[in-house]
């Protein structure tokens, strides 16, 4: 494990963000198995069960991402004041919310997912075997969302190849255990739910291994420590503020679906496959974000201004670096990409139209991620809440004054608005982080 006072060098910066990266990319990888291997069983219900349960699961524990980044945030602070017992006890705090949200959902199973199938209704064939691949993951929630805090507390002590690990260990189980299942046993549906709940609590048991470290000693049972009411007021703002935050960026996006929903189902298609080359833009820059997180983290708890700047302008051209490359390889290879994405001719030509806005989007977009990765690491949550709302706003209004103007195109432009608007109010805001350091 990285020294937290070693030196700061772009070694270190890569060290964190490179296996984030490589994470990153194995998780499409899963969602593809799982879809292959059900329609192995030649029927169409059976696809759309699977996928409409891994997505009403997947909004249900999307809520406690803070968790993640509330975690490494403060534990990375924790370990930069060389406060080993903080470091430990933090990552009981995230344990004992993730399992007991988890086993709240156990009990509450049937009201979420009455809920989830009023809001997507579906054949009652879908709905059925939808609600047996739910009744069998949902006793995965609490290995689930514990993970988060373990993710957040490996990246925190810079061990991202711990969270490569875990990630491989998981997705590369869930494979193997789909395929025998499913195509050997012939389970089903089933088969894919059970693949995945036993991935989940093998990768939690994994988890905590790498983490053993943080149980060393007796701070992972200091019980006064864990329940201090300071310290569990404190988790909870952070985290409160980090939520608040990510459901008005999901929000935003979702407006930008719906807005395009009524600008042609063409002109729909074509944003949703551009809209794949954003989310690889967040999973390359995500590893320079979270090594941001991870080292002005340990700079703010050591109250080092110094480490903190340098720090933020290491991470940061790494990911400038990364978002030209992504911008020039989405521009040069985007055509061929979208050809592979969809064989609809008039949707190809769309997308080919509104290729330019992807192809700037990780320039214009890359401040936002740095300066998340940099305040989520110094706990500056209220900032980036506020930064964000304000964000927002300015977002509604470039919606109203561009769509009507330029259509598509003006949808794209708004959603460039909104990310430099990210990185323009949390930029303001900066100079005032730094100078509260140290």
């Amino acid at each position: 494990m990285q020294d937290a006072a070693a030196p700061l060098t772009h070694r270190r910066v890569l060290k964190i963000a490179i296996p984030i990266v490589l994470s990153n990319a194995t998780v499409p990888i899963l969602g593809a198995v799982d879809t292959g291997v059900v329609g192995q069983m030649g029927q169409a219900a059976p696809i759309g069960a699977v996928g409409m349960g891994a997505v009403i699961l997947a909004s249900i524990y999307w809520i406690f991402g803070f968790l993640r980044m509330g975690t490494t945030g403060l534990a990375a602070q924790a370990r930069g004041a060389g406060d080993t017992a903080e470091t430990g006890a933090l990552l009981m705090r995230g344990l004992l919310l993730g399992g007991t949200a988890g086993m709240v959902f156990i009990l509450v199973q049937v009201w979420v997912f009455l809920g989830a199938f009023a809001l997507s209704p579906a054949s009652p064939e879908v709905e059925a075997l939808t609600r047996d691949y739910l009744e069998i993951r949902i006793w995965g929630a609490p290995a689930t969302i514990a993970l988060y805090a373990v993710t957040g507390w490996l990246i925190a002590v810079e061990r991202t190849r711990g969270v490569f690990a875990l990630q491989v260990w998981m997705n590369g189980l869930n494979v193997v255990l789909n395929l025998w299942f499913v195509l050997g046993l012939g389970w089903g549906v089933e088969g894919v739910a059970i693949a995945t709940l036993i991935a989940e609590w093998t990768g939690l048991a994994l988890g905590l291994w790498l983490c053993r470290n943080a149980f060393g000693g007796n701070q992972w049972r200091d019980w006064p420590r864990i329940f201090d009411a300071a310290r569990l007021r404190r988790m909870m703002q952070v985290n409160g503020d980090i939520m608040i935050r990510s459901v008005l960026l999901t929000g935003s996006f979702t407006t930008f679906l719906f807005v395009g929903s009524d600008l042609g189902d063409v002109n729909l298609a074509a944003n949703q496959v551009l809209l794949q080359f954003l989310e690889i833009t967040a999973f390359a820059l995500d590893g320079f974000a979270f090594s941001a997180e991870a080292l002005v983290g340990s700079a703010v708890g050591a109250r080092d201004r110094y480490r903190v700047r340098r720090a933020s302008i290491m991470a940061s051209q790494w990911g400038v670096g990364g978002a030209v490359l992504l911008g020039s390889a989405f521009f040069l290879a985007g055509p061929v990409l979208i050809d592979v994405m969809t064989t609809s001719p008039e949707v190809r030509v769309a997308a080919r139209e509104y290729l330019i806005w992807v192809a700037l989007a990780p320039v214009i977009g890359v401040a936002s991620w740095m300066f998340d990765g940099i305040y989520i690491g110094a706990t500056w949550t209220r900032a980036m809440r506020n930064a964000m709302i304000q964000s927002v706003a300015i977002y509604v209004v470039a919606l109203f004054v561009l769509v009507p103007a330029l259509g598509n195109h003006g949808l794209w432009a708004a959603l460039m608005v909104l990310n430099i608007a990210r990185g323009v109010t949390l930029g303001w805001r900066y100079p005032r982080l730094e100078a509260q350091v140290g």
